[in-house]
């Protein structure tokens, strides 16, 4: 069968791997010049397996306006909001406050995490990949009492379904972390044993490569116009190269995993997918003094900004921004970046020859992805996984591609069936 992925983000790549594993014909649509060129480029370098939850929480909610009070609050909206961006938010608030809801998806997404893990692992022992990644595991710090309050109510669900995970003092979270000599606060950490860690947009390129030697045809610099559809079943995608020229490619089924750019190309199909593009930032800077650095990923909860180990380089990544696709790099985000690494890691990074991005997490309203048949036959979504696409995106492949195949999914998918915001 021949099977269309439209992105070539890490859902697109991973998704293609998937596929052509299973015997299937594929080609990859991109409009960028390569293969995790988009919010795969610059992420926070985490593959968090145990941490995935649902953006729409009371929870959250209740914070948000402190937040976007706080100049260095983690939480930003460009004023006056769009009308996009009210439509999201006013979504959010039905599915945070629905009962049942948050707890329901929480334990879909986390049951897809561990799937993913273990996809992740399965993929990396077929094909010999280079990306600074390892899964040495993941810290979630406690700058108060508080903190580590609630990571032990996070630990009883972690308990039940049985993701490795510890409750550490301060001077077990410095034996973990020993570069982590800053004045920051610290009344101990969440460990998250198994997760991981790797440099998502050298994975994407690495990955694509080895897809291409298996039969995959990638198509950069190409745009999808629209898809060819009768009532039944998408017929073919229709592209446009660099030049401008328009091209009809053929499908016996085809996945949207683009990511932001999704719900304009479905639209036209009578699906209604509220992803919203949720903005981040973040820094990569050279390490000076590896002593210094983390050795895996840490996430300051004072901040709220992950620091990340790849390799020879620190990652620092934060910020939820609510302003459409405004690719404008404000240097307040970045200040705040660059205090949580003086905070925790000093001396560790070279921050001001550090690289900057910003990019666009597409966030469904109620937080896990759209997994499933689309409105047509053929018609298959991966896409909407937010601010977790590298963390989810081997489990998420694995799973569309048995959905494709006609085979019953090795977890429920009804919290992320793309038809849910409909009804």
């Amino acid at each position: 069968m021949h099977i269309v992925v439209i992105g070539a983000g890490v859902v697109g790549v991973t998704t293609a791997w998937a596929l052509q594993q299973r015997g299937h014909q594929v080609t990859v649509i991109e409009r960028l010049e390569g293969a995790g060129q988009e919010t795969s480029k610059g992420n926070a370098g985490q593959r968090s397996y145990g941490v995935v939850y649902p953006w729409a929480s009371a929870a959250m909610v209740r914070k948000a306006l402190p937040w976007l009070l706080d100049r260095q609050g983690p939480l930003k909206m460009s004023m006056p909001p769009s009308l996009k961006t009210l439509r999201f938010l006013l979504d959010t608030l039905r599915f945070a406050y629905a009962p049942g809801v948050f707890g329901l998806n929480k334990r879909a997404m986390l049951r897809l995490g561990i799937h993913s893990r273990t996809c992740f692992q399965t993929l990396e022992e077929a094909v010999d990949l280079s990306f600074d990644g390892d899964h040495a595991g993941l810290l979630h710090l406690a700058s108060s009492p508080a903190a580590m309050t609630d990571y032990a109510d996070t630990a009883a669900l972690l308990a039940e379904l049985g993701i490795e995970h510890a409750l550490l003092t301060p001077d077990q979270v410095r034996d973990v972390e020993p570069g982590m000599r800053g004045p920051g606060p610290l009344f101990g950490a969440l460990q998250y044993t198994t997760d991981g860690t790797g440099d998502c947009h050298l994975f994407s390129r690495a990955l694509a490569e080895a897809c291409e030697k298996r039969g995959v045809t990638f198509r950069f610099n190409t745009s999808v116009r629209r898809l060819v559809a009768d009532d039944r079943r998408v017929n073919a995608v229709e592209v446009a190269d660099a030049g401008g020229a328009v091209e009809r490619i053929e499908a016996d089924a085809v996945v949207m995993s683009a990511g932001c750019a999704s719900p304009e190309l479905l639209r036209p199909l009578g699906l209604h997918l509220p992803v919203y593009p949720v903005k981040g930032y973040s820094l990569t800077a050279p390490l000076i003094d590896r002593e210094r650095a983390p050795r895996s990923t840490v996430h300051d909860d004072n901040y709220k900004v992950v620091s990340t180990r790849l390799g020879d380089r620190l990652r620092a990544t934060g910020f939820v921004e609510l302003a459409d696709f405004d690719r404008r790099i404000h240097e307040s985000r970045l200040d705040t970046i660059k205090a949580s690494v003086a905070s925790r890691f000093p001396g560790a990074a070279d921050m001001d020859r550090a690289s900057t991005w910003t990019g666009f997490r597409p966030m469904t309203p109620d937080g896990p992805p759209a997994i499933g048949r689309g409105t047509r036959d053929n018609l298959y979504l991966n896409t909407g996984h937010g601010t977790f696409g590298w963390t989810l995106s081997a489990g998420s492949a694995d799973l569309i591609a048995q959905v494709i195949d006609g085979e019953t999914p090795s977890l429920d998918l009804d919290a992320f069936r793309p038809g849910r915001f409909a009804e």
